[in-house]
This record gives C-alpha cells, sequence and structure tokens, in this order.
C-alpha cells in the first residue's frame, strides 16, 4: 500500500493548462474516485500519477518519495483501462501472466501469482478461453487480473465500466468494491458517473476544468456541498435550484424571496449575507414534500414520470421555476394538476449566484424555535 500526494501539481498541454494546480493527499489503502464531466481533468490527473504524463509544475509523492521523474515502469503501479486492451491469441492466463514473464519471474511464482488472482476474482474456469470466448464482464475480470498478480502499491482504474451494459455495471461495481476489501491496497478510481462514486468511494474528488472543487465522504458531499457545482453534479436527478434574494437573515438561518414572490427559509448561515444579495435555493427531489391539504407554494404538475417504486413529479411554480419532485407511488399526482410544495428548511442549502458558493447548514440540533417546514405563504406572510 502507498499514499499519494499532489503538491500543487499543473499539466500544461502547448499554451492549455488542463490541470491548474491540484493539492491533496490520498491515504495510503483508500479508494479514491476521481468524478466530473468530460474535459475535467480526471483522466488527465490519473495518468500524473501512472506517470504516462509529464509533470508541468509542482510535486508529487508516492510513499513519500518525488516521482515526477521516475519512469512508470518503476512506480508499482497497475493501471486498469476503459478498453479491455487483451491480446486476442492469448488465453486468459496467458494475458495475465504475460506482465510477469516479461519482467522475468519463474514459472511456479506466476503459475501461483495467477491462479491466485484467478480465485479471488472467480474466473479459474475461465482461464483456458481466449477474449472472444468471454463475456464484456468476463474480459474486465482478466483485465482486472492482470493488474493484481502484479501485487501492485496502488491501483488506477480508468473509467473501466464505461463500456458494459448498465446491469453488469451494477455487478462490476460490487466486484471492485469486495475487491478493494480483500486486497486493502490504495485504489484510486476515474469515473464521470457520480452513482459509481457514491457506491465505491472511501473519498470523492469532484472536477472541474482542471481545478478540485471538493474533496471529502460521499454523504458529506451530498449534505455539504461546497458550491454550486457540487451541489448539482452529485445526487441523481440533480438538485432543484431557484433564484431569489436574501429576504432576512438571523440566527436561526435565511430567509429567501423566490422570484414568485414566495419566501423559503433554510437553516443556513447567513453571517457573509446581506439583504437583497442574489442567490439560489437548492433542494434536492427526494427532500421536497407535496400537499393538498396545506398551504405551501403554489405550483402545477406539468409531467410525471412513472418509475415502480418512485414517481418523479415536473412542476411549475409561480415564477416560472421548473423543479423535480421525487413522490412516493401511493401519492397521486396528476397531469395538469395543482398542487402545494413544501421546502423542509433543514434540507434547503443556499449558495452565491456569483461564484455559487454554499452558505454552510446550521446544526439543526442548536435550533429549537423554527418549525421544520419553512414555506412562508406568500399571501399571507404566515408559516406554512
Amino acid at each position: 500500500m502507498a499514499g499519494i500526494v499532489f503538491e500543487n501539481v499543473k499539466k500544461r498541454f502547448g499554451t492549455t493548462d488542463v490541470i491548474k494546480g491540484v493539492s491533496m493527499e490520498i491515504k495510503s489503502g483508500e479508494f479514491i474516485v476521481f468524478v466530473g464531466p468530460s474535459g475535467c481533468g480526471k483522466s488527465t490527473l490519473l495518468r500524473l500519477i501512472a506517470g504516462l504524463e509529464e509533470i508541468t509544475d509542482g510535486i508529487l509523492k508516492i510513499d513519500g518519495k518525488i516521482v515526477n521523474d521516475i519512469p512508470p515502469a518503476a512506480r508499482g503501479l497497475a493501471m486498469v483501462f476503459q478498453s479491455y486492451a487483451l491480446y486476442p491469441h492469448m488465453s486468459a492466463y496467458e494475458n495475465m501472466a504475460f506482465g510477469l514473464k516479461q519482467t522475468g519471474f519463474d514459472k511456479s511464482r506466476i503459475d501461483d501469482s495467477v491462479r491466485e488472482a484467478a480465485r479471488v476474482l472467480r474466473i479459474e474456469e475461465l482461464l483456458d478461453r481466449k477474449p472472444k470466448e468471454m463475456s464484456g464482464g468476463q474480459r474486465q475480470r482478466v483485465a482486472i487480473g492482470r493488474a493484481i498478480v502484479r501485487k501492485p502499491s496502488v491501483f488506477l482504474f480508468d473509467e473501466p465500466l464505461s463500456n458494459l451494459d448498465a446491469s453488469l455495471r451494477v455487478k462490476m461495481r460490487i466486484e471492485i468494491a469486495n475487491l478493494h476489501k480483500q486486497l486493502a491496497t490504495t485504489m484510486i478510481y476515474v469515473t464521470h458517473d457520480q452513482s459509481e462514486a457514491m457506491t465505491l468511494a472511501d473519498r470523492i474528488v469532484v472536477l472541474r476544468a482542471g481545478l478540485m472543487e471538493q474533496m471529502g465522504a460521499p454523504m458529506e458531499l451530498y449534505h455539504h456541498p461546497a458550491n454550486r457545482f457540487v451541489a448539482g453534479f452529485i445526487g441523481s436527478p440533480q438538485m432543484n435550484f431557484l433564484p431569489g434574494v436574501v429576504q432576512d437573515k438571523n440566527l436561526h438561518g435565511v430567509d429567501v424571496r423566490l422570484d414568485g414572490g414566495d419566501i423559503v427559509h433554510a437553516k443556513v448561515s447567513g453571517a457573509n449575507a446581506r439583504e437583497g444579495d442574489k442567490v439560489e435555493l437548492g433542494i434536492r427531489p427526494e427532500h421536497i414534500r407535496l400537499s393538498n391539504d396545506k398551504p405551501g407554494i403554489a405550483g402545477q404538475v406539468d409531467f410525471v414520470e412513472q418509475l415502480g417504486d418512485s414517481q418523479f413529479a415536473y412542476i411549475t411554480l409561480p415564477g416560472g421555476q421548473n423543479i423535480t419532485v421525487r413522490v412516493e407511488t401511493g401519492i397521486k399526482v396528476s397531469v395538469g394538476g395543482a398542487v402545494q410544495v413544501e421546502f423542509p428548511d433543514g434540507d434547503c442549502h443556499v449558495f452565491m449566484q456569483d461564484g455559487g458558493a454554499s452558505f454552510p447548514r446550521l446544526d439543526s440540533a442548536n435550533i429549537h424555535d423554527k418549525p421544520v417546514l419553512g414555506v412562508i405563504n406568500a399571501a399571507t406572510g404566515s408559516n406554512a
């Protein structure tokens, strides 16, 4: 196992800055996931660790040693790519053994390593098959096995499941998670799929345009996003964002007046807020409540998406904003129907419109005299 430290690492291709200064520490034995939209620099960052790209500036340490000028083969890493890259004329056994043969290992040691990796991955019966005789998931297991036999200090995964269908991806996530538990080796995994990131990671690194937006445990990013970008990227469907202005602030939170005139209370710190500041209120689809008999924010249902165990209602609010609400199947919602929307104040986020920085959420245990539901009726001015 090995820890990895980035100290203001930068990468430039010609005049284009791809990695603009990343500093972070990955602990030995951690499962870290780099996630972000296409072009954010996550695969480039992985290739810098592997030594497949040269660092333009900054320092990269692996197991306490500066590796900027150390060639890939001497870094003690193993990489699994998006494409399986198996030799088609070789059996699974031969593909897994090939790297060890090139290194000069003796036959008995190679055989022990290959069969142990096959046992861990449960592919013993595939060892005599060639790639064309295997499914996509089986070929990916062989590619992972080829990495395991090298006994690396760090595993690097570059979107290894993107070529698999949805159901097989779920199965392979479980396989990779179990593999990490068995090997207890540092793993760094690149994906554009935030569901994979939430499922696999000890900590997630969210990247955008060559910069690290936030690093933390999956539920930390879910409940306490550092900014609007992270809030919108983590979670599916995406968090709802409603433009508004700061109406008031106190020790209990911030009141936000939405474009439609309704005021929503959010349990967030308004220490740096001023009345009239332009902000965005954020709330996840699963946290919004619908009610036909309680006063709240009036809305109209535009479309209902049925998912079996739940449904998503797409609703337009008085100010013209569109929101997505996750609704239990037992609650009836009809297209064209009127509903009342309630925003629990403990689930609301507030972001500055210019820059999107998040207002820190308050500890609900320290708040006693605010109602759970923070919607204030626009017509009466009373708490819903």
